[in-house]
C-alpha cells in the first residue's frame, strides 16, 4: 500500500506549483509558467503570459484583459521573441525571472539574486512583482517599461520610453528626462538625435518648464492627470475615476493618452500633436510628410524610398553629389520645410547669394529660404520635412521655399510629388533708403543744366517705375486668383493644400449666390443656399445665426473645422468673417439631404433600395467614428438626424454640421445647451439631466437614424396616439424589437414586417438583424451601455463581409 501510493505522492509534489498559479494567480519559487499559462490581476483588468505576434514567435508579456485586442503595456523581450511551443518563464528560489527558448537558453532575466523570494504576482495595477519576505519588492515591471506608462507608475531619470511597432520592434523615437531634466520626445537614428517636443525654438519660460530639479519624476494618477518635475503636466479630455488608461509613446512619434471603454475599445484623450506632421523625424531622412488629407510620408525630388511597407524609414538619394566636377541645379519645394540642421544662417540675402553660399560648401545639400525677409538656412540633412498647411508664416506673414541642390537631369523623369514655386521668386524687401545711397553714387560735378536733366530724367523714371509696378501688381493679382500651384499628376496631397480653407469676403459669396437666392434649406443653425465660386466649384453657403463669442473665438473653431477631412464629412472649403456676417462655405451635395429622399412620399421613383440604406448606415457611422476617435481635435456633433447627412452624386452619405455645436453654443451650461441644441426625437436622455455631454449621444441619434433607416419612416411619426409623445413611442418600439431579437429562434419572419414596407422584402436579412440590434444597444437609456462608433463600423463591416460570402 505504500509502495503503490509513493508515486501518486511524487506526482502531487510536482504538480503542486501549477495548482498554486491557477488557484491564486501566484508564481511561487521552483514553479514555471509555460506558454498556454496566465498570470491575472485580482480585479481582471491585466493578464500577463506569452503574447504570440507571429504564427512561431512569442514574447513574455502584460496587456490589458478587457481591450478588443490584446493591447500590449509591457514586454521582456520585444527584441529577442521565443519560439510559440516549449518556452517557459521560470521563478527561481532566488527571486530570479529566466524567460527560457524552447532550446533552454535563457533570453532573458530580471538579474535578481536573493535569499528571501517569495512568489510572483501581477497586481491590478498592471505591475509585475517578485516579492520577497515581509512583502519586499524585489523586483517589478514598472521599471523597466517599454512604450508604454500606466497609472501610478514613475518615470524616473533612469527610465525611458521607446516607441515600437506592431511586432514590438523599436522605432526611432523615446521619451525621458533630457540633461535638463527635462521630461523631452528625442528622434534618434544613428549619428542623428534631437529633442522635438516640447518645442525646441522656444525658450524654457515659454515651455513653461523648470530646469534642473533635484528630483526627476513624472506621474499619470488614476484620474488623468499627468505631472512632472519639471512641469510639465496633461489631463485627459474625460478625466475621471474608474477609468482604464495608458500613456503610450506611438510608433509615429506621438505620445497619446488613451481611455478604454466599457466595450473595450481605446479612445485618445490627450497627444502631444494635434498635428502628426509636427514631429519631427516622422518621415525619416529625406522624407517630407504631406496631408492627403491624412498624414503621409513621400520622398524629397532626387530621392527614393527605403522600404515602401515602413516610409518612415526616409528616403536614400537616386545619385550621389560629389564634391567637384559635377553640374547640379536646384529645384524649389514651396511651402516646404526641412526643420533644423542648419549649417549657418544668413539675412537680408537673396535667393542666389543663398544658392551661392550652397554650391560652396560641399556639405550642403540644399537651403530654406524666407522669401520676403532674406533669411537663408543652409542644411547639411534634409530631417524633419513637412509640407506646411498654411504656407504663410503667422508670426512673420513670409513663406518657406526649400532649394534641393541636385545633380541635373535627375528631377527631368521623376514623378515624386513636390511643388514648384508658380511666382517669382524674392529677395530681400529693398527700402527707400537703399534707393537713396544707390542714388548718391551719380556724378555730382556737373553744371545746374546737367543737374536739371538729371531732375527730369529721374522724375520720367519715376513715373516709369511707378507703372511697371502697379502693372506688375496687377499681373501678380490675377495670376494669384486664377492660377493654382502646379504640381505632378500624383500630388494629391499638395492638391489639397493648394485649395485648402480660406477666408472669403461677403461681396464675394453675394457674387457666388446671386444674392442668396437659391434657398436649399434652413435649420436652427442657419440658413443654406446653393452658390458656384470663381473657380466654377458648386458650393453651399451657410449663414449662421446666433453665434456666440467674439472674433477670437469663431476664428479658433473654424480652424478645428478646417483641420477635419474624411470621406463621409462634408468638406468645409472656407468662411466668411466680415462685420456681422458669419458664413460657412461648403462642398455642395447633388442629392440633399437623406430626409427629402428617405421619408419621401411621392412614390418610388426616388425610393432609397436596401443596399443604399446599408452603405448609408456604414458610412455615417465611419464619420462619427472619425469624429470622436481619430481626427485630431474631439469632435461632438450633438444634432445627428437625415436632416444632416446629405448624399452626393452616388448616394453616398457625407455628415454636415459637425463643429456647430461649440460654436452656436459657446460658454452656456449643459441645461441650457439641452434647450438650444438637438432635435426632438434625436436627443439622448442625458441632454435633460445634469450629466455631462459625451460622445455617447451621438452614438444615441445614430440608434435613431438607423430605426428610421431600416422602417423608412420619421421616429415623430411611430406614435400612435396624441398621449404619446415621440420618447414614449421610440422607447416602446425598442423594447418590442429587444423581445424580438432575443425570442426569435430561428424563426426570423417578423422582420419582413419590421422593415420599410416600400421594399417588399427586398432587403439583407444578415444586414438587417445586425442594424436593427446596434440601433437597440445604441438607444440605451445608460449611456455607459451603449457602444462607441469604432465599434459599431466593426460591427456594420463584419457583417457586410459575412453576408457577401453567404451570398457569394
Amino acid at each position: 500500500m505504500v509502495a503503490s501510493s509513493a508515486p501518486l505522492l511524487l506526482l502531487l509534489t510536482l504538480i503542486h506549483p501549477l495548482l498554486c498559479i491557477l488557484a491564486d494567480d501566484f508564481l511561487l519559487p521552483g514553479s514555471s509558467l509555460n506558454v498556454h499559462d496566465e498570470l491575472h490581476s485580482p480585479d481582471g483588468t491585466f493578464t500577463c503570459g506569452f503574447q504570440q505576434i507571429s504564427p512561431n514567435a512569442s514574447t513574455f508579456s502584460i496587456w490589458f484583459s478587457k481591450s478588443t485586442q490584446k493591447t500590449i503595456v509591457w514586454s521582456a523581450n520585444p527584441l529577442h521573441p521565443v519560439y510559440s511551443w516549449g518556452s517557459k518563464v521560470d521563478l527561481k528560489s532566488d527571486g530570479g525571472l529566466n524567460l527560457k527558448d524552447y532550446n533552454g537558453q535563457t533570453v532573458w532575466t530580471n538579474n535578481v539574486r536573493s535569499s528571501d523570494a517569495q512568489r510572483a504576482q501581477l497586481l491590478d495595477s498592471g505591475n509585475l512583482v517578485v516579492k520577497g519576505k515581509g512583502g519586499i519588492t524585489l523586483w517589478q515591471s514598472f521599471d523597466s517599461p517599454t512604450d508604454t506608462l500606466l497609472p501610478t507608475q514613475n518615470i524616473t531619470a533612469a527610465i525611458k520610453l521607446v516607441s515600437t511597432n506592431r511586432l514590438l520592434v523599436p522605432g526611432h523615437f523615446s521619451f525621458h528626462f533630457d540633461d535638463q531634466y527635462l521630461l523631452t520626445l528625442f528622434y534618434d537614428e544613428k549619428d542623428i538625435s534631437f529633442l522635438y517636443w516640447p518645442d525646441p525654438r522656444a525658450s524654457i519660460w515659454l515651455k513653461h518648464r523648470n530646469p534642473f530639479n533635484s528630483t526627476t519624476n513624472g506621474i499619470l494618477d488614476s484620474w488623468g492627470h499627468f505631472l512632472g518635475s519639471d512641469n510639465a503636466t496633461f489631463t485627459a479630455a474625460d478625466w475621471g475615476p474608474n477609468i482604464s488608461r495608458r500613456l503610450t509613446l506611438d510608433y509615429d512619434g506621438n505620445l497619446r493618452l488613451y481611455s478604454l471603454d466599457k466595450v473595450g475599445n481605446w479612445s485618445v484623450t490627450w497627444m502631444a500633436f494635434p498635428q502628426l506632421c509636427k514631429v519631427r523625424g516622422l518621415c525619416g531622412l529625406n522624407g517630407i510628410c504631406v496631408y492627403t488629407p491624412a498624414p503621409a510620408c513621400v520622398c524629397a525630388p532626387g530621392y527614393e524610398v527605403i522600404d515602401p511597407s515602413d516610409r518612415s524609414k526616409g528616403c536614400s538619394p537616386m545619385v550621389n553629389i560629389s564634391c567637384h566636377g559635377q553640374d547640379v541645379e536646384f529645384i524649389s519645394l514651396r511651402d516646404t520645410d526641412f526643420l533644423g540642421y542648419d549649417l549657418s544662417d544668413h539675412h537680408f540675402v537673396t535667393v542666389n547669394s543663398c544658392m551661392e553660399i550652397c554650391l560652396s560648401d560641399c556639405n550642403c545639400v540644399g537651403f530654406a529660404y524666407l522669401e520676403g525677409t532674406g533669411d537663408c538656412y543652409p542644411k547639411n540633412v534634409l530631417l524633419g520635412g513637412v509640407a506646411r498647411s498654411s504656407p504663410v508664416s503667422a508670426s512673420t506673414g513670409t513663406m518657406y521655399t526649400t532649394y534641393l541642390k541636385l545633380p541635373k537631369g535627375v528631377v527631368s523623369n521623376y514623378s515624386t510629388p513636390y511643388l514648384q514655386p508658380f511666382s517669382l521668386k524674392y529677395g530681400p524687401d529693398c527700402s527707400t533708403t537703399n534707393k537713396i545711397f544707390i542714388a548718391e553714387f551719380l556724378d555730382t560735378r556737373n553744371s545746374g543744366q546737367s543737374r536739371i536733366f538729371l531732375y527730369f530724367y529721374g522724375f520720367l523714371s519715376a513715373i516709369l517705375l511707378a507703372e511697371v509696378t502697379f502693372v506688375i501688381l496687377g499681373l501678380f493679382i490675377l495670376r494669384r486668383e486664377s492660377l493654382q500651384l502646379r504640381v505632378w499628376p500624383d500630388e494629391a496631397g499638395y492638391q489639397m493644400i493648394a485649395n485648402h480653407f480660406r477666408g472669403y469676403t461677403y461681396r464675394e459669396l453675394v457674387l457666388a449666390t446671386r444674392k442668396f437666392m437659391d434657398e436649399l434649406g434652413r435649420g436652427a443653425s442657419g440658413i443654406v443656399y446653393k452658390g458656384v465660386l470663381k473657380d466654377n466649384r458648386v458650393v453651399a453657403v451657410k449663414k449662421l445665426v446666433e453665434i456666440n463669442g467674439g472674433e477670437e473665438e469663431f476664428q479658433h473653431e473654424l480652424s478645428v473645422m478646417s483641420r477635419i477631412y474624411h470621406t463621409n464629412l462634408v468638406r468645409i472649403w472656407g468662411f466668411c468673417s466680415d462685420g456681422p456676417h458669419r458664413i460657412l462655405v461648403s462642398e455642395f451635395m447633388e442629392n440633399g439631404s437623406l430626409d427629402k429622399i428617405l421619408f419621401d412620399s411621392d412614390g418610388s421613383q426616388n425610393l432609397l433600395g436596401w443596399k443604399q440604406r446599408f452603405n448609408i448606415a456604414v458610412g455615417v457611422a465611419k464619420g462619427l467614428a472619425y469624429l470622436h476617435h481619430e481626427c485630431s481635435e474631439w469632435v461632438i456633433h450633438c444634432d445627428v438626424k437625415p436632416d444632416n447627412i446629405l448624399l452626393g452624386e452616388n448616394m453616398e452619405p457625407k455628415i454636415t454640421d459637425f463643429g456647430l455645436a461649440k460654436l452656436l453654443n459657446r460658454g452656456v451650461s449643459n441645461m441650457n445647451v439641452s434647450r438650444i441644441r438637438g432635435t426632438r426625437g434625436y436627443l439622448a436622455p442625458e441632454w435633460i439631466s445634469s450629466q455631462p455631454i459625451t460622445a455617447k449621444v451621438d452614438v444615441y441619434s445614430f440608434g435613431v437614424v438607423l430605426l428610421e433607416l431600416l422602417k423608412g419612416v420619421r421616429v415623430s411619426e411611430l406614435q400612435k396616439n396624441e398621449d404619446e409623445d415621440v420618447k414614449m413611442a421610440l422607447g416602446r418600439e425598442i423594447r418590442i424589437l429587444a423581445e424580438q431579437l432575443k425570442s426569435d429562434g430561428s424563426d426570423q419572419s417578423w422582420i419582413a414586417d419590421f422593415i420599410d414596407t416600400r421594399l417588399h422584402g427586398q432587403f439583407n436579412n444578415i444586414q438587417a438583424r445586425m442594424m436593427m440590434e446596434l440601433a437597440v444597444s445604441c438607444l440605451e437609456e445608460d449611456r455607459g451601455r451603449r457602444p462607441t462608433m469604432e465599434y459599431v463600423v466593426h460591427m456594420l463591416v463584419s457583417v457586410d463581409e459575412v453576408s457577401k460570402t453567404v451570398v457569394g
